[in-house]
């Protein structure tokens, strides 16, 4: 499994603490410190604000590092919606385009649909492959939210991976058996949301209170887990999503260059077996509008 850098707190205000989006200039630092520390593949989103446009500032900067990352975009949700069949393609190409003016390229290394329900859509998905046969992508996918989502783009032939959400506290790709079904079919997985906006990381009073009668005592669970085994959150939360087989890339994101430092040393430590065990029977079957931010009820 590999780390890959995301970019959405570098163009919006996001997260369940508020946190705002660093200075560009903090931006750029982070990005040459992963490119120069092991981070080979980057994702982004024309929807995350100002990203891509960070982004491909980095690359105007340095134009030879844009040959030794993997860089993938995301169509824009949505837009899709409510218009002719005919049109897909060249709204898709067209808002492929915009995101290539922005991140001062003229290629992807992956593009996903944002609008996960558009996996069941056959039209949207071939217009999707066709921007890869048409060699402006080298491969596509969808980003999915559900586990049927998943399990429905795993069996498309014309898709070549898929992003999903997976974490010590969001265990349902697991269980509902779709990691068995991407290790069966071979069929690469990139995994996003260790920390669930940092939900993961925080104490309970932490927590806004829309939703701390329902998190916090998770969290406390989790702080005595730590305490007992001398692990840091952290360490839980990457190193459960890294013994992962199905998953080949784990997403997160960044706010500062300390942060960024500390994920790829931690992203070195294993997981003891007994730990990844102990933390699949304890937080192996937490609700769902406590582990989905669209479910959370502000």
């Amino acid at each position: 499994m590999e780390l890959c850098l995301g970019s959405v707190q570098f163009g919006m205000d996001y997260g369940i603490r508020g946190k705002k989006r660093p200075p560009l200039s903090d931006c750029l630092e982070m990005l040459d410190y992963a490119v120069h520390n092991g981070i080979t593949t980057i994702d982004t989103a024309s929807a995350y604000g100002g990203a891509e446009d960070v982004i491909g500032r980095f690359f105007e900067k340095n134009p030879p590092v844009r040959r030794q990352v993997r860089l993938i975009s995301k169509f824009r949700p949505n837009l899709l919606d409510d218009v002719p069949e005919e049109q897909y393609y060249p709204i898709m190409k067209s808002n492929l385009e915009e995101s290539f003016q922005r991140l001062h390229t003229d290629y992807l290394d992956g593009y996903l649909l944002h609008s996960a329900r558009y996996v069941y859509n056959d039209a949207i998905i071939g217009a999707l492959a066709r921007l890869k046969t048409e060699g402006y992508v080298a491969s596509v996918g969808v980003s999915v939210y559900e586990t049927d989502e998943a399990k429905t783009g795993i069996m498309r032939d014309n898709l070549d991976f898929l992003q999903l959400p997976y974490s010590v506290l969001d265990q349902r790709m697991r269980h509902d058996g779709v990691f068995a079904l991407a290790e069966e079919r071979k069929f690469p997985l990139h995994s996003r949301s260790a920390f669930i906006q940092g939900l993961v990381l925080m104490e309970p009073e932490e927590v806004p209170q829309f939703l701390r009668e329902k998190a916090g005592p998770i969290l406390q669970k989790i702080s005595l887990f730590c305490k007992e085994t001398g692990l840091t959150r952290i360490q839980l939360a990457m190193g459960f999503v890294k013994r992962q087989a199905a998953v080949s890339h784990l997403v997160f994101g960044v706010r500062s260059f300390e942060q960024l430092r500390e994920d790829i040393s931690v992203f070195q430590v294993e997981l003891p077996d007994d730990v990844a065990t102990e933390l699949e029977v304890q937080f192996g079957n937490i609700s769902a509008d406590i582990v989905m931010p669209s479910l959370w009820k502000k």
